[in-house]
């Protein structure tokens, strides 16, 4: 997990987590709880790097957080949490 200039690792709240019916019909269970790992340890998947840097800044400016991830199968996927962390949504592209 990536950590901030002073060291401590950085975290989030996920807040309730929803998947779309694409995503959990394309999915498997262990696709999705892998990446919401990843997500919530900022390993922001399958970004470019200024992607990466902006999902860090937001983590300070209370923004949105956004990450993409291929399942085992090869399906990419997103996930996005919201701003004020009260929902995070597993979904797929052309569900975007």
């Amino acid at each position: 997990m990536p950590d901030d200039s002073s060291g401590t690792k950085r975290t989030f709240s996920l807040g309730q987590t929803v998947a779309t019916q694409g995503a959990v019909a394309e999915l498997s269970p262990v696709d999705i709880l892998v990446a919401l790992t990843r997500h919530s340890e900022c390993d922001w998947g399958d970004l470019e790097r200024c992607d990466k840097a902006s999902n860090d800044r937001a983590l300070i400016d209370d923004g949105r957080l956004f990450s993409a991830y291929h399942s085992e199968n090869g399906v990419k996927f997103y996930i996005i949490t919201e701003w004020d962390r009260s929902v995070t949504t597993v979904l797929l592209p052309h569900e975007y």
